[in-house]
């Protein structure tokens, strides 16, 4: 066996390993959530407020807040990063200073959560004076998630194949034409994966909510999006760190980890099947 063959059989078998490494720690990770709080979940935990200092009840209003402050993020985060990445690859000149503007996308997207907490905090709760409220952290999670719809929609516009652009021009579109009925529809697939990960993100994020959404507890489901709400994340991170009763809200918190991941995979779920059907439908 040469060495060119025995470089080749010691990294196919590392990535194995690695892979399987990876596999186990994620067995190992869903067992310990789902055994400590799967037998939480049920409809009553689904459906009710909390009560009796959070000792008892469910998540239902940590669920609508969650809710309401993922899909409003992303309805203000998804537009705006799309036409700035398709800015940023057919209009922005000089090169210069485009490099300039992706070396600070690239910078924002790896600022700390915590960051973008006292960002909000400071801008749209105090400056704007929107006040704790679900506008103020939509918007403080949408600037969180902007950084990774950005770079993945430029990628996704770029990775057209160039003639696509070209045959359009030469057939008599324009700029905009070409932009909106060629480059965009093929590279929506790979946009929607971007949108995935930043959807992963937003619904998970604890900081940036702290300052801006996040109520301690409440029982009454928000009336516009100038209320405070519960959200799951932080309502983990309360319930393990503000409780006093250690042996009933550890199960909850639990419990209301499965929750968020269920709820995370379902609406991550739904935009993988439109990605598909898109795909799909292009192949035809």
């Amino acid at each position: 066996m040469n060495r060119r063959k025995i470089f080749e059989f010691t990294g196919v078998n590392l990535l194995r390993f690695f892979i399987l490494i990876t596999g186990i720690f994620l067995l190992v990770f869903l067992y310990v959530i789902f055994s400590r709080g799967g037998k939480v979940v049920s409809w009553e935990f689904l459906t009710q407020a909390p009560r009796k200092y959070m000792t008892e009840g469910g998540i239902y209003p940590a669920i609508v807040g969650t809710f309401w402050l993922t899909v409003i993020s992303m309805l203000l985060a998804l537009p705006l990063g799309i036409f700035t990445a398709i800015f940023l690859t057919s209009y922005a000149k000089p090169a210069w200073l485009v490099r300039i503007v992706r070396v600070a996308i690239n910078t924002l997207a790896g600022v700390p959560s915590i960051i973008y907490g006292l960002f909000g905090l400071t801008v749209f709760v105090r400056i704007f004076h929107f006040d704790v409220s679900i506008l103020s952290g939509s918007l403080t999670l949408g600037v969180l998630a902007l950084p990774v719809i950005i770079n993945a929609s430029e990628e996704a516009l770029r990775s057209v194949p160039r003639d696509f652009r070209e045959a359009s021009l030469a057939l008599g579109a324009t700029e905009r034409q070409t932009i909106l009925r060629i480059l965009l529809p093929t590279a929506l697939p790979n946009i929607l994966t971007g949108t995935i990960i930043s959807i992963g993100r937003v619904a998970g994020e604890t900081a940036p909510i702290l300052f801006t959404a996040a109520t301690f507890y409440t029982r009454m489901l928000p009336s516009s999006v100038m209320d405070e709400v519960m959200a799951l994340p932080y309502h983990i991170y309360a319930l393990l760190t503000e409780g006093s009763h250690a042996e009933k809200q550890v199960p909850i918190a639990y419990g209301t980890a499965v929750v968020l991941m269920a709820m995370v995979l379902i609406i991550s779920a739904l935009a993988i099947v439109i990605r598909y059907n898109i795909r799909k439908k292009r192949k035809w």
